[in-house]
């Protein structure tokens, strides 16, 4: 289904990080000349070729995801090279989440992010 609003993002030979920002600007509007940081822009977001991105230096086996139960001894690390074997979008899900502002709507930006392996 192809919103009105749709911007396709081609990730193959470009930086996680780099991606990431861009979408995140493109999610909240900043994208667009009019912006107004209380309304909301509409905007989605298609991110192809994500298992072909490129990691600077040695982050791909250096990096950890941390989570914590809240649990005495609940902390779970996972290393970056784990989570992109299984999924790539996940590592470009979790940047972009990062990189977006927390609060409410965070959550309905989330929803506008398409993510195509």
């Amino acid at each position: 289904m192809q919103q009105k609003n749709t911007i396709e993002i081609d990730a193959e030979g470009r930086a996680v990080g780099r991606v990431a920002s861009e979408v995140a600007k493109i999610l909240q509007g900043k994208h667009v000349p009019t912006f107004i940081p209380h309304l909301d822009p509409q905007s989605y977001v298609v991110v192809k070729n994500v298992s072909k991105v490129t990691f600077s230096g040695r982050k791909l086996e250096q990096k950890d995801y941390r989570h914590h139960t809240m649990h005495p001894g609940g902390l779970k690390v996972r290393a970056m090279k784990h989570i992109f074997d299984e999924d790539p979008a996940n590592v470009l899900r979790k940047a972009v989440n990062g990189m977006l502002p927390k609060n409410r709507r965070r959550t309905e930006f989330m929803k506008r992010l398409t993510i195509q392996s």
